[in-house]
């Protein structure tokens, strides 16, 4: 995820040259196009990233959890997992990232305890949004038993980091996907494409073709049973913008990030339809000057945007040799820009550009009609050895929806309630068959119930010793 980093003379030297670029000539790249706003809405809002995009996705959303509705974590780790802060040149340029790349990825993690103060400390102090909001989200989790990169145990500390905040009422929300054989990877449903790598792979461009439509699967718990992605050309337009209209009085470079971004916008929202936008965060080493386009063409998102007017931001980072020392153009999760702990705040500087890139999309913006239906839609959107994740076409003015849940007896038993469109059942037998099917409630009063779906469980894989080369 991160390389190898240098000594402090080095770091000077790199200051200095990092000084003499800024003040050289041609401060900004020639005007670009600016993002246009679409009138989205602005609480409608989602974040994904795999890998160091994976951190800075929990990152924001922690920050901005009043108005991001969900968060996908694919091989990432728990807020504030570096604990980078200002007091010492220790503490500032060392501590951090040896602490990233090595307990951060390696595991086991750092205690999970003053990352949670941690959050509570920047609500205190109104750096983030209150972390009750956190309770609202939904929230997907993956690691990959092929991965050698990040360990298990790092993203089983995001799982109770998350699970801290949701609590028992709230528990639902989160779904835990382990029992996929997938690389350190974004996993993609696409098993032919000779661009991307095989199922257990953990090498560039980090795009494993497991049969796994995992961005389908993502936008799907957080914003329920979603149209049928586009089969063929997409209908939307994928653009190009300047990121450097988003990064303040910097120059994007200096905060490692690429002069230019990308936006993929349906049809139905350039017309005017009321949308919604997810941001999409690649990895280490996955951005456009590492592999072109592949995450922005090739992580599936946008087919299932083009069908469900759903706007999708796709930020850059840029490596960076020198000051902002960051070789493998890594998102920031251990302070290498500010070397301090405003890297987890809405001040952080990467987290500042991607809020304002957003509010450009959302400027003006109305609530986004929600795709509804009479009657509840049920579906299976994924399975694990150990958990299911259902999600559903909501109903409009319904308060809540009951999942109840069926084994071997076919007797129906009420597992939970949520207030959104989708429910990470857990707690299953590997191997298993069983059956679902959810009520909406209208101020306490049951409706009918859905469509019955059903699934087996995934068998429990078989201990992995060797990441990347177990079955």
């Amino acid at each position: 995820m991160v390389a190898q980093y240098r000594t402090r003379p080095a770091i000077g030297l790199a200051l200095a040259f990092s000084i003499a670029a800024t003040f050289s000539g041609g401060l900004r790249p020639a005007a670009a196009q600016a993002l246009k706003s679409y009138r989205a809405a602005l609480g409608e809002s989602s974040v994904s990233g795999i890998s160091s995009g994976a951190f800075m996705a929990v990152q924001f959303g922690v920050a901005w959890s009043s108005i991001v509705k969900g968060v996908g974590v694919v091989a990432g780790g728990p807020y504030y997992c570096a604990q980078a802060k200002a007091s010492d040149f220790f503490n500032e340029y060392i501590s951090p990232i040896l602490t990233a790349t090595g307990p951060c990825m390696n595991g086991p993690p750092p205690d999970l305890a003053p990352m949670l103060e941690a959050v509570t400390q920047k609500a205190a102090e109104a750096a983030i949004d209150p972390p009750d909001l956190v309770k609202r989200q939904k929230i997907y989790l993956f690691h990959g038993y092929n991965d050698a990169v990040v360990a298990r145990s790092v993203t089983d500390a995001a799982e109770r980091f998350y699970r801290t905040w949701l609590g028992n009422a709230a528990s639902g929300n989160l779904f835990y996907q382990n029992a996929l054989g997938a690389g350190h990877s974004f996993v993609v449903a696409n098993r032919q494409d000779p661009e991307l790598d095989s199922c257990a792979d953990n090498k560039k461009p980090y795009i494993d073709r497991c049969g796994y439509d995992q961005a389908g699967i993502i936008l799907q718990h957080i914003y329920g049973a979603l149209n049928p992605p586009t089969p063929g050309p997409l209908g939307g337009t994928l653009k190009s913008f300047d990121q450097s209209h988003y990064t303040g009085s910097d120059i994007p470079g200096a905060l490692s990030l690429s002069d230019k971004g990308y936006v993929f916008v349906p049809k139905s929202c350039e017309q005017g339809a009321g949308c919604r936008v997810h941001v999409a965060l690649h990895g280490c080493l996955q951005d456009a000057g590492s592999i072109g386009k592949l995450f922005v063409r090739q992580s599936g998102y946008n087919a299932w945007a083009d069908s469900n007017r759903i706007i999708v931001l796709y930020p850059q980072t840029e490596s960076s040799p020198f000051l902002p020392l960051n070789p493998k153009a890594c998102w920031d999760w251990w302070g290498y820009v500010t070397h301090d702990s405003s890297y987890v705040a809405k001040s952080g500087k990467q987290i500042a550009a991607i809020k304002s890139m957003l509010d450009a999309l959302t400027a003006n913006g109305a609530p986004a009609p929600v795709q509804s239906g009479a009657a509840v839609r049920l579906i299976v959107n994924d399975i694990s050895d150990a958990a299911a994740a259902l999600a559903w076409t909501p109903v409009a003015g319904a308060s809540l929806y009951r999942l109840e849940r069926a084994g071997a007896d076919g007797q129906f038993q009420t597992v939970g309630e949520t207030a959104g469109p989708s429910f990470g059942d857990r707690g299953l037998a590997p191997a298993t068959a069983y059956a679902w099917r959810v009520r909406a409630l209208f101020e306490g009063v049951e409706q009918a119930p859905s469509n019955v779906a059903k699934a087996a469980t995934r068998p429990t894989p078989a201990p992995c010793a060797k990441p990347g080369s177990c079955p």
